[in-house]
């Protein structure tokens, strides 16, 4: 009787692990189905908001010294000034043109400058892998995210043009407080249009991109200055690139 007791018990844990596991595939599977879908959509339709903007404005909801405020204003590839899209090349990713959404030489150039500090300074992430996070997921790192990021970069190199990345990368970015897309930010610290960036603007621009929270581009600081005298030096050598 007990052992006839325990195959029971036995089949109901394989029968529930079995149940478990067909109901984590199917959501894994309509997961994997919803990007193909958003990442196809999105080649037309742009990203009215994403998770770090919902994200910022709950951060700004429950801290008294920030104003809760949401500036965007799309703006297409064709009137986002050159030297902008030059700017995030040359800070960014050198090689956005030729790479297929991952640069391997960067990420082991990473690595290596990494190893040497002893910390994490530098990240290998290429405009494409950027654009996945902003558009499709959150900021938190972690190995599910990156994993993610990897399968959503995949779709965007399969399914868009190298123009359509940057539109987008340039449109959601974020590039202050509650400031997000390259016209907003231009309206925002020079009081003009983003299809009016000169070199030094655009370059202040991009220079701020990794820290956009603690970095003002209309009023940069001797290392900000620095760092946009050498995103400008890249820019030259760069010329206006063809997507």
């Amino acid at each position: 009787m007990a052992q006839a007791t325990t195959n029971t018990q036995k089949k109901k844990r394989q029968f529930s692990f079995k149940k478990f596991f067909k109901r984590l595939g199917l959501v894994v599977l309509i997961y994997f189905l919803w990007t193909i879908v958003i990442t196809l959509a999105y080649k037309w339709i742009n990203p009215p908001i994403t998770i770090l903007m919902v994200q910022r404005c709950v951060e700004q909801m429950f801290d008294s010294k920030r104003e809760v405020k949401l500036q965007k204003q799309w703006i297409k590839y064709e009137d986002i000034s050159p030297n902008m899209v030059v700017a995030v090349i040359a800070s960014e990713d050198n090689n956005f043109r030729h790479h297929k959404g991952f640069d391997i030489d960067a990420i082991k150039h990473a690595q290596k400058v990494n190893k040497a500090r002893g910390k994490k300074a530098f990240g290998g992430s290429t405009i494409t892998q950027q654009t996945a996070k902003n558009a499709f997921l959150w900021i938190q790192k972690s190995y599910i995210r990156k994993g993610l990021e990897a399968w959503h970069t995949v779709l965007m190199e399969t399914f868009w043009s190298k123009k359509r990345i940057m539109e987008v990368y340039l449109n959601i970015i974020e590039f202050g407080d509650g400031i997000y897309g390259v016209e907003a930010a231009s309206q925002y610290y020079f009081h003009h249009s983003a299809s009016h960036l000169s070199k030094r603007e655009a370059a202040l621009l991009a220079s701020i991109l990794p820290s956009p929270l603690k970095r003002n581009a209309a009023n940069p600081s001797s290392y900000l200055n620095r760092r946009a005298n050498r995103i400008q030096r890249k820019m030259n050598i760069i010329g206006r690139p063809r997507l």
